[in-house]
């Protein structure tokens, strides 16, 4: 008789509490119901499906085991919690991930209880865990930080941190290690689970934490033995000496994927007094889709794809992408110079620097997630007369503020900054987004800020920053495509501080600043249908300012607008300066910027996001004849 089909689990649970009513039994059924939602539902929308997948079994065990949401769960970087967020009451909108109104593709406090912390940079949930931890204990609440952090993520100083001050809260901080690299030590089969279950368990904590005791009231030579002895042992049996060493329980390595290892091991630690504890569990990316886990990258980002076969959808042809301008630029530029290097904090492809690696494996450096070392670690090459490029996202160069001025910026150290997604960043949303760079680097004294309208723009600026050794210097360039200019056969060395005029007009001067030209030139072309003569300026660099170019356009215009995809803060401002320092606004000068606003924008369309932004051609043109007290045909706001 043929096996009867089984009745769907995942259909019966919308939130933990209707997870924690299976057996245990059921607990595999679901898990596969749960990895099949998850490819589904990433096939339609895109985004980050190998992390997700590997965390499948983790996601339901914890939710069986602790009390969510009053143990509070936080996912470090969080494109791993897709999963989560089918079990924590959104299944019904997990087909909008990433979409305008839709879900976000990291955790996100304002979109569920269930999500306290929102971490879309690598390596704070420790410290976050940490931090409700302690609320709890000081309330006298219940309720426990639960941290799970990647083998990657662990490799930032600021896990280790907060791991260096976590012997207060005791036992309710649970750090839950997924080594999806098997970086550390692979779980050997039913032995170690064994070990792992022998070791979390109540009586065994216990006796450790007696033995300690009592060492430290032994004379030195034997506690000193002592101690030892039990190093050794558990180095032999599971490793977790570091970790121990830092006031945690060590547990593990145990198999992610079996959920009969990992659910007895979770149970005691939850049951467990003693604490903080550590659980290393080895997972594997991509686990359960073949073509993710065939793939070099087991699809940790993917377009849309079709679920049978795998394959992504592929965007039409089209320009090259910045970043990979950028890189074949720097390789071009590190063969004509053998003190260039280049250096990146866990994005090799991610800044185009994977051909750089490959063509100079010697003068490259993938420093992990570990901006602010990645940024003193240049200023220290820049001193010994190297010419470093250190190439972060936007967003991420926030991370290693101090070390740009204290390190770089205050010693005027020739270190370059390759500054990618600067600006909007479409699906990937506000935490993302490169918004502030402009505004942190020109504040600076000593700083070179250039941003590059297109390709060929960002080759020449590249080249430019190669050869100048005066102080430090950044380049800032945004995602995606580029406008599809021709390259230049032979980079131009910029002058510093100088920008261009690329149309002429009389009455109307717009003055851009990065990837924004495109948009004022198709401003202009409308505002010269209308009689209005429009001038556009690409001032290429922010700090130092072309104050005689931007003197003569005030001076000669009755209207000037700036444009820039940065906060406020950032050229308009100091072109707004500089115009008030020179009386230039006191002639009655039309001077109005356009810049992202004092929002946190949600992830959106591109053409979608700029609208809102007030940043496309529509709305400079709204913003022009508002100026002019014209009758606006525009339906962008003007900001004054």
């Amino acid at each position: 008789m043929a096996d009867l089909p089984l009745t769907p689990l995942l259909d019966t649970v919308s939130t933990p509490d209707d997870l924690r009513k299976l057996r245990p039994d059921q607990l595999r059924q679901l898990a596969d119901e749960l990895r099949t939602e998850t490819i589904s539902a990433v096939g339609t929308t895109g985004g980050h499906l190998g992390s997700g997948l590997g965390v499948v079994e983790l996601t339901t065990a914890i939710h069986y085991v602790f009390d969510t949401p009053r143990d509070r769960l936080v996912w470090d970087v969080g494109h791993q919690c897709y999963p989560h967020k089918i079990l924590t009451g959104r299944r019904d909108r997990i087909r909008t991930l990433r979409q305008g109104g839709g879900l976000s593709g990291f955790t996100k406090r304002s979109e569920s209880e269930y999500d306290p912390f929102g971490a879309a940079h690598s390596s704070t949930s420790i410290s976050a865990a940490l931090g409700f931890a302690i609320a709890n204990k000081i309330a006298g609440t219940p309720g426990k930080g639960i941290a799970v952090i990647g083998d990657g993520a662990m490799s930032a100083g600021m896990a280790y941190e907060a791991m260096n001050n976590a012997a207060q809260a005791g036992n309710r901080l649970v750090v839950i290690l997924n080594d999806n690299d098997m970086s550390i030590a692979p779980p050997v089969g039913g032995l170690s689970a064994y070990l792992s279950r022998i070791v979390s368990s109540r009586e065994f904590l216990g006796f450790r934490d007696l033995a300690r005791k009592l060492a430290k009231r032994l004379p030195r030579p034997i506690a000193s033995g002592m101690r030892k002895t039990d190093e050794f042992a558990r180095g032999m049996t599971m490793g977790g000496t570091l970790f121990e060493e830092l006031g945690f329980y060590y547990v593990g390595p145990i198999d992610g994927h079996n959920l009969d290892h990992l659910i007895p091991v979770l149970e005691n630690v939850r049951d467990a007094e003693e604490g903080p504890i550590l659980v290393h569990v080895v997972t594997k990316k991509g686990k359960g889709y073949a073509p993710a886990e065939a793939a070099a990258d087991k699809y940790h980002g993917v377009q849309k794809f079709d679920v049978i076969s795998g394959v992504q959808t592929k965007a039409p042809p089209g320009p090259p992408q910045y970043q990979n301008v950028f890189g074949a630029q720097l390789v071009a530029e590190a063969a004509k110079d053998p003190r260039i290097c280049a250096i990146t904090a866990a994005m090799p492809s991610g800044t185009g620097l994977d051909a750089f690696a490959k063509a100079y494996p010697d003068r490259f450096f993938d420093v992990g997630i570990a901006e602010q070392h990645g940024v003193t670690f240049a200023a220290g090459l820049a001193a010994q007369g190297m010419r470093p490029f250190c190439a972060i996202y936007s967003t991420f160069l926030q991370r290693a503020y101090d070390q740009v001025v204290h390190d770089v910026a205050i010693q005027n150290l020739p270190v370059r900054f390759a500054i990618d997604r600067a600006g909007l960043v479409g699906a990937d949303g506000a935490t993302h987004a490169g918004s502030f760079d402009v505004t942190y680097l020109a504040t600076l004294p000593n700083f070179v800020v250039m941003a590059a309208a297109d390709e060929a723009e960002l080759v020449h600026m590249t080249h430019t920053a190669a050869q100048y050794d005066t102080g430090p210097i950044a380049v800032r360039y945004p995602r995606g495509n580029g406008t599809g200019v021709a390259l230049p056969e032979t980079p131009e060395l910029l002058e510093i501080g100088k920008g261009r005029v690329v149309r002429e007009g009389k009455k109307i001067a717009i003055l851009s600043l990065g990837t924004r030209l495109e948009e004022a030139l198709k401003a202009a072309e409308v505002l010269e249908a209308k009689g209005l003569s429009t001038t556009v300026a690409d001032l290429r660099f922010a700090k130092p300012l072309d104050v005689d170019l931007i003197r003569k356009l005030l001076t000669t215009h009755e209207v000037a607008v700036t444009i820039e995809e940065n906060s406020v803060g950032g050229f308009g401002a100091h072109v707004l300066t500089m115009a008030s320092d020179e009386g230039l606004i006191d002639g009655g000068l039309k001077l109005r910027t356009l810049r992202l606003p004092d929002v946190y924008q949600d992830q959106d369309k591109p053409e979608i996001q700029y609208a809102e932004a007030g940043l496309d051609a529509t709305a400079l043109v709204d913003t022009v004849l508002k100026a002019l007290r014209h009758n606006s045909g525009g339906v962008a706001e003007a900001r004054a």
